[in-house]
């Protein structure tokens, strides 16, 4: 599953599902169950369906009924900028290091995986 399009074409997946949402909604709006639920059976479905390698399905579902959302999440204005014409910046923090719920996610990933990269513990 991705919302991600250019994203997911560049890694040439064996086969995928896009759904146009924004980053962090790949499974449907927050709270919405059903929308939820019907996202879920039809991205499962599609990925059940897919024949052809590499083949991205694209989701056939609405954010909104314009695309102005992406104006704010695509061209986010800087904190404190003069032009208040641009959308804020509201995206979560990042951070270097991998973050996990809870500590004993942290103990469970495997420090041996040979393709994932682990900072140092301390």
């Amino acid at each position: 599953m991705s919302s991600a399009l250019s994203i997911t074409a560049s890694v040439n997946p064996p086969r995928a599902v896009y759904l146009d949402f924004p980053l962090g909604h790949t499974a449907g709006r927050a709270g919405d169950v059903s929308e939820q639920r019907h996202i879920m059976l039809d991205t499962l479905r599609a990925l059940e369906t897919i024949q052809v390698p590499g083949t991205i399905r694209r989701l056939k579902y609405r954010w909104t009924e314009d695309d102005a959302w992406k104006d704010s999440v695509m061209r986010p204005r800087q904190r404190g900028a003069a032009d208040k014409s641009a959308h804020a910046d509201d995206r979560v923090e990042r951070w270097p290091d991998p973050q996990y719920q809870h500590e004993a996610d942290r103990d469970l990933a495997d420090p041996h995986c040979p393709s994932c990269v682990f900072p140092e513990r301390a």
